[in-house]
């Protein structure tokens, strides 16, 4: 019993959790009004961050059920260049890319939106489980203090049979109460369920993920209705807003990009032109736009903004997204997702209530004198909304595919940006690799080979005069034009190792394993050669990896995984390690970039704080032979 009344107890402070959780979820969608609707999406990481206090005291009181978040993102580090660099975009001061490594953090966690999801949930299912017990309880003694006269000999034994009821059972809504909230808040099981489930699965998430993409429809509809005042306002005079308008509409829809690539298979890359740089001062002290002249860096970069945003064909077609995808996007939300609100909540359930007898209760708007039929067609239309929500979620991501991805004109822009960019890498990496070669050679084998002439011409003046002191020298000589001979192998072999030129890229990365001071499991799977230069770029990539795993991830062990599908190399190298591992912060993981640009490679660095860490390394090419060995 006693366990009994403090699973009752517990069952109430629940139950406060609870109402809590609606406060919160209140206060959430309150805070979407202006974050979403309005595009101030700076508004969301702080308190969303914040408010997961709620949860998580919900997971200690479930069991200390593990926080599933993604970890915390590292701040932006200022590049070379003195911007910080986010995407395709540099910035000048470091506020805003911090904001969008905090938007993306919070937004693109699954746990984020499973926490919206228990917060709406839990003032329903939680609130039922926490006070059945309680109310129980109250109920049967309720019915014993108010048994008199003749129906007290049935109702108190009744009161006190519930009221013990309640007790009883206390503990079992209470663990009832803990797999809710392990089932929502705990994280993502890795399991792979039937065949049956899966289809449930899928089709469920997408209807979920379409009640995300309906509040980001009604922010498009804000955005039109502010994008038409601003434009109004352009009209008679008030330029000064569009620059900040359309540029602050920007990260809205790049979350809709974002998750059209993610949930919907449509990749959209961004289309918008590089952020305008200050352009150096005039030696009469202007700055020069075009062909005007300023006095000011602000006004400066003001002219700039305008510039960039008016010219750039993907701010109109922004513009022309948020007008209609309340229209276009809607109406592909209410093909399922509106059907199966419409068939569950507004037939279902009115014919659920008829059926029961619900006194007042609002009849279903079709077959409402029928309420059997009525439930039968709700349920059928719910069913349907749920069966043709993946195909919903395509023709959605479709939709802002069409207006949201680059033009031709923009994608060959964007292209022959990339170009110039991979150009100027490989440039400036070649020189650099010919700065070290005439370095190493000039501060080793030729000083050595130096030494060597000067000792000789010693020898040839000491040969006839001090024979012994000659001899000595030529030996000193002989030594030293070996270790020249040896640093200039060194060298050679640091610019393009002799296994590689052989052997290929397998063999080479195998020799590179076998010299690293830890385990290293090299797995490779390789049809046979492939482009010289592309098996070098991925060689010395990988000995970047590796190196960066020795000396800054502390790692026990090492995997490396080679590949190639026919039309990508890829390269995967994996540690146990550390983690915290930022592409921004180092020069090792920059440098690979840049040698991979220049043949259309890609760098994808997986390193949560913990680890482990996954280096992933694609390079669009095909094999140039068939399988040689058995490497």
């Amino acid at each position: 019993m006693t366990r009994g009344f403090g699973a009752v107890g517990r069952g109430l402070a629940l139950a406060g959790l609870a109402l809590a959780s609606a406060v919160s979820f209140v206060g959430h969608l309150a805070l979407f009004t202006p974050g979403l609707g309005l595009g101030m999406v700076f508004l969301l990481p702080g308190p969303m961050a914040w408010a997961r206090w709620l949860p998580d005291l919900a997971r200690r009181e479930a069991g200390g059920v593990r926080r599933p978040y993604a970890d915390k993102p590292q701040p932006p580090v200022r590049g070379d260049d003195g911007f910080f660099r986010s995407d395709r975009q540099l910035y000048k001061h470091r506020w805003w890319p911090w904001m969008e490594k905090r938007i993306e953090w919070v937004l693109s966690d699954v746990a984020t939106w499973r926490d919206l999801l228990w917060l709406a949930l839990n003032p329903v299912v939680g609130l039922l489980l926490a006070l059945g017990p309680a109310g129980l309880l109250a109920g049967g003694v309720a019915v014993v203090m108010a048994a008199t006269g003749a129906y007290a000999w049935w109702a108190v034994p009744v009161g006190l049979a519930v009221a013990v009821a309640g007790v009883a059972v206390a503990p079992a809504f209470v663990r009832a109460h803990a797999g809710w909230t392990r089932a929502l808040l705990g994280p993502v099981r890795d399991t792979t369920p039937g065949v049956t489930k899966q289809w449930l699965r899928g089709r469920f998430v997408a209807l979920y993920r379409l009640g995300a993409l309906a509040l980001l429809t009604v922010a498009s509809a804000a955005w039109a209705v502010l994008s038409l005042i601003v434009l109004a306002l352009f009209a008679v005079g008030l330029v000064i807003f569009l620059p900040t308008a359309a540029q602050n509409m920007r990260p809205m829809l790049n979350l809709r990009r974002r998750l059209a690539g993610e949930w919907s298979g449509t990749p959209v890359p961004r289309p918008y032109r590089p952020y305008p740089e200050l352009p150096p001062r005039r030696p009469d002290g202007f700055y020069q736009v075009g062909k005007h002249l300023y006095k000011t860096p602000q006004w400066t970069l003001y002219n700039l903004r305008m510039n960039w945003v008016w010219h750039d064909p993907a701010t109109w077609r922004d513009i022309l997204f948020v007008t209609l995808d309340p229209m276009v996007g809607g109406a592909v939300l209410l093909a399922s997702l509106g059907a199966f609100v419409y068939g569950l909540w507004f037939t279902a359930l009115p014919a659920i209530w008829s059926l029961v007898g619900v006194p007042d209760a609002p009849s279903a708007p079709v077959l409402g004198d029928h309420p059997v039929l009525a439930l039968l067609l709700g349920l059928a239309i719910a069913v349907v909304g749920v069966a043709v929500a993946p195909t919903a979620l395509r023709v959605n991501g479709g939709w802002a595919s069409w207006l949201l991805a680059p033009t031709e004109k923009a994608r060959l822009d964007l292209r022959v940006r990339e170009l110039t960019q991979s150009r100027t890498d490989a440039t400036e990496a070649q020189a650099a690799e010919l700065r070290r070669i005439e370095r190493d050679l000039h501060d080793g084998a030729q000083a050595r080979l130096v030494a060597v002439g000067m000792t000789l011409g010693t020898i040839e003046r000491l040969l006839d005069r001090d024979p012994t002191a000659a001899r000595r020298l030529l030996a000193e000589a002989r030594e030293t034009s070996a270790k020249a001979l040896a640093e200039l192998r060194d060298l050679v072999r640091g610019i393009h190792p002799p296994v590689l030129a052989e052997r290929g890229l397998g063999p080479s990365v195998e020799a590179l394993a076998l010299d690293a001071p830890l385990p290293v499991a090299v797995v490779v799977d390789l049809p046979g050669r492939l482009d010289p230069p592309v098996e070098a770029a991925v060689y010395f990539a990988v000995s970047e990896a590796l190196a960066n795993a020795v000396k800054h991830a502390r790692a026990r062990k090492m995997t490396i995984a080679l590949t190639h599908d026919g039309g990508t190399l890829r390269a995967v190298v994996e540690d146990d390690g550390r983690g915290g591992a930022d592409p921004g912060r180092g020069s090792g993981l920059r440098g690979m970039r840049h040698r991979l640009a220049a043949f259309d490679g890609t760098v994808r660095v997986d390193s949560p704080t913990g680890g482990p860490t996954t280096v992933t390394l694609e390079v669009p090419c095909a094999s140039s032979s068939p399988r040689t060995s058995t490497c």
